[in-house]
């Protein structure tokens, strides 16, 4: 079995030797290294090669978004999950844009980490339904109106693309959006790859980004 390679980035020494303890406590998990800022993620994602960096958001010398961005442009198949103090932290948006396949807040619990990082090493996406809405409903509310008409930009999707879409920016996993559209999950996941495929997007946080980017959804008032 090939054991989940993560890169811990994080300039507090405490908090990558307790992550590391954690991860390394699980069969199917190995920490291949540690990096206190983001000019060193960058440095080690590309020496290391890992599966999931492990990234946390604010850093001296560079932070986690630049990282990050920094990262996916290299073509780095490495896939990074945000870590974040605050679950309403107005720059895990930014990292979402700039292709972190999700975020997690550190006083989390220990198995949402390990769960978090089997997922993503799987091929999805983190989405917590509670931060997630909050954080892009925000996002959304700061960038404008949205209109209920289906943007231009989304024309390449079919009318059910379109209805997978809108669910997956209610954080609903693949399971969920079935049942609400009364087909199977592995149509829900065809769809889901179609809409990837057609925008040229990493995993379904990159997808809920551009609905919210075009306009797709109406955002709640989070004040």
């Amino acid at each position: 079995m090939h054991a989940i390679r993560v890169l811990l980035v994080d300039d507090q020494p405490m908090i990558r030797t307790g992550f590391r303890l954690i991860l390394e406590a699980e069969p199917d998990i190995t920490v291949v290294g540690e990096a206190p800022d983001g000019v060193a993620a960058v440095e080690s994602a590309a020496a290391l090669c890992p599966d999931i960096v492990l990234m946390d958001i604010r850093m001296p010398n560079m932070d986690g978004v630049e990282a990050t961005r920094r990262i996916v442009e290299s073509g780095s198949p490495s896939r990074i999950v945000i870590l974040t103090t605050f679950d309403l932290d107005a720059h895990v948006v930014d990292a979402l844009r700039a292709g972190a396949s999700g975020f997690l807040v550190k006083d989390g619990p220990a198995d949402s980490l390990v769960g978090a990082i089997r997922t993503v090493a799987a091929g999805d996406a983190v989405l917590s339904p509670r931060v997630t809405h909050r954080l892009l409903d925000r996002f959304a509310h700061l960038g404008g109106p949205a209109t209920p008409d289906v943007p231009s930009r989304l024309g390449a999707l079919t009318s059910r693309e379109l209805d997978v879409l809108r669910a997956l920016t209610r954080a609903l996993s693949n399971a969920e959006i079935a049942v609400e559209l009364g087909v199977g999950e592995t149509t829900v996941k065809t769809h889901i790859a179609h809409i990837l495929e057609k925008y040229g997007l990493r995993d379904r946080v990159q997808a809920v980004i551009l609905a919210y980017d075009c306009g797709l959804v109406v955002p709640r008032d989070t004040r």
